[in-house]
């Protein structure tokens, strides 16, 4: 350090920004805010664990130094590979994607930390170089790391880039074949490898709509959505959730990539064709570890009888994987008859809105179900199905809803049970309504009767999970969310929920890995980020906990603490209270 207070030294240097940042932010500002938020969230736990500090995330961009041209690739890799996941989920123009550039020079540093010279400016060339989604090095970066990390490297040759007097040599970075998952290598905070389970396991991609009208995906993904519904409820067999499997949509996949993502032995796939009053589907069960086809199947039928439809493909898959129904599963498992088209429709379009998850939505899918309940009163799925709702918009706070809602919501719950007792859903509905009434012990009931009917249902074990947790047995919550994870593994509800149950035992660490990996899958979230600026308060960390809290206002500028602590249905109040002292030592709550 020389009299001026600058030090010169050698540094590797990563700086990235977001592809078409500006138009994103034409489309939905808000919505662009958030995915940014989420997006320095990400940079920020992979260059510090990759032992890199943050200079800047002015804007769009980031800029960190590291002291190993290693640390700063590997975090590069780490950060590409987490953010992929998100954006994969997004419509194709809302994904922000960051290109990366990573350089190792000479670079002058302040007492303040700030860093300038050729070395900041290189890498900053290199990340206009890159393809959004991708990580451009330089040849200094390239010689140093090529035998320390799990990439490769392809050789772009030198570039003429501004305002450098010299032409740089770039290497476009790639992760190394075969795949490995370098983010779980660079990260604690990863998914972990999911070992195959020890019963016949399968997982069911989107259908392909084939009708020649995108306003008939709906029905597509409904169809899709049932199948898997029917066939988890086969206790001999493990089925992933739909969520998961739909993160696949739209997607040129590889069924041994699926099979290795989702943890599965075989994949079912399929096309669906509606025109009219006719439906065509066709089907086939995949080998997800050869690649195989086990059996394909094609069914031309009207569409009263889809449920007919759905029940031979749950025969053919159960005898093909030679599962042994148990006796009650034998005396329940009847055909359901034609179905009328018109309730069915409403109900498969509602559930669609529902799982959009806002507010407008819910109003929508309330609609179509009691649209579906005047044409059909004898359908359980769809008083299951408005109990729920009255609870997602209650906890929420959407759409005016009060605690006198969540009594409308029991009653119909109840009716869904009395209109079919064998209806899993049905049950799950009745246990949520129960829980945030704060009925534990009754909900906790019919959560167990539920997973009996479903064991494949991630909603119940997650369900059954938090109400474990609100109970105090935290422990046991652990294993149930855990359990509702591991079926439904890209669910990011039941990602709070694990890291709220591991925050309440003081596992901090854990709990805050599972935070930030909730907020990669919901940018958007408000009250895991009240948690994580909690968790940071308990942690000293006071200047990330207020970070924290001015996202979660930028967001969410109507949230309120009181909010949480009164819809939260305790059994006893000492996490609720853990809650609020961290927010207090933070100095964002009295």
């Amino acid at each position: 350090m020389n009299g001026s207070g600058f030090k010169q030294r050698l540094a590797a240097i990563l700086a990235a920004d977001a592809a078409g940042y500006s138009r994103l932010m034409a489309i939905d500002d808000r919505a662009t805010v958030a995915a940014l938020d989420a997006a320095r969230t990400v940079f920020r736990a992979q260059i510090e664990s990759n032992h890199g500090r943050v200079i800047d995330m002015a804007g769009d961009s980031v800029l960190a130094v590291f002291d190993t041209a290693a640390g700063a690739v590997t975090a590069a890799v780490a950060v590409q590979h987490k953010l992929s996941v998100s954006c994969d989920a997004a419509p194709p123009d809302r994904q922000m994607r960051f290109r990366i550039g990573v350089h190792m020079g000479d670079v002058i540093e302040k007492a303040d930390g700030t860093v300038y010279g050729d070395g900041v400016n290189i890498a900053a060339r290199l990340q206009a170089l890159a393809e959004p989604g991708g990580i451009t090095v330089s040849d200094a970066v390239h010689g140093a790391v090529r035998s320390k990390v799990s990439a490769e490297f392809v050789d772009q040759g030198e570039q003429q880039v501004k305002n450098i007097g010299h032409p740089v040599r770039a290497f476009k970075v790639a992760p190394a074949r075969p795949s490995v998952n370098v983010a779980a290598a660079a990260s604690p905070s990863s998914a972990p490898v999911l070992r195959l389970p020890d019963k016949p396991s399968l997982a069911v991609l989107p259908f392909t709509n084939m009708s020649g009208d995108p306003d008939q995906e709906y029905f597509a993904d409904g169809i899709t959505e049932d199948i898997i519904t029917d066939i988890s409820k086969i206790s001999g067999l493990f089925v992933i959730a739909r969520h998961s499997s739909f993160t696949f949509k739209k997607q040129s996949v590889d069924i041994k990539d699926v099979g290795r993502k989702l943890g599965v032995r075989h994949v079912l796939e399929g096309s669906v064709r509606k025109a009219g009053m006719r439906v065509r589907i066709n089907v086939q069960l995949i080998d997800a570890e050869s690649g195989g086809h086990v059996w394909a199947e094609r069914y031309d039928r009207d569409l009263e009888d889809i449920f007919l439809v759905q029940d031979e493909v749950t025969r053919k898959i159960v005898h093909t994987l030679e599962v042994t129904l148990t006796g009650s599963e034998r005396a329940h498992w009847q055909d359901r008859g034609k179905v009328n088209v018109e309730a069915y429709d409403c109900l498969i379009r509602a559930k669609r809105c529902i799982r959009d998850f806002n507010a407008a939505a819910l109003v929508e899918g309330r609609a179509m179900l009691e649209r579906a309940l005047a044409i059909d009163p004898g359908l359980a799925q769809a008083y299951a199905s408005l109990a729920i709702c009255c609870g997602v918009e209650y906890v929420n706070a959407w759409n005016g809803r009060t605690a006198s809602d969540l009594k409308r919501g029991l009653a119909l719950a109840r009716k869904a049970c009395e209109v079919d007792a064998f209806e899993a859903v049905s049950h799950h509905a009745l246990a949520v309504a129960l829980m945030w009434l704060q009925s534990l012990d009754e909900a906790e009931s019919a959560a167990r009767r539920a997973i009996e009917l479903d064991p494949n249902s991630s909603q119940s074990h997650g369900t059954l999970g938090n109400l474990l947790h609100f109970t105090g047995r935290h422990e046991q919550a652990l294993e149930s969310l855990e359990r509702a994870l591991r079926l439904d593994p890209e669910f990011n509800l039941w990602m709070h929920a694990l890291g709220r149950a591991l925050f309440a035992l003081g596992r901090y660490n854990e709990a805050e890995a599972t935070f930030k990996r909730r907020l990669i899958h919901m940018p958007a979230s408000d009250v895991t980020r009240a948690y994580l600026a909690s968790l940071y308060g308990h942690t000293d960390r006071q200047d990330e906990a207020r970070r924290v809290w001015r996202e979660l206002m930028a967001i969410n500028p109507q949230y309120t603490i009181e909010h949480t602590l009164r819809v939260l249905p305790y059994r006893n109040p000492a996490p609720l209270e853990q809650f609020v002292e961290g927010l207090r030592k933070a100095g964002l709550a009295q």
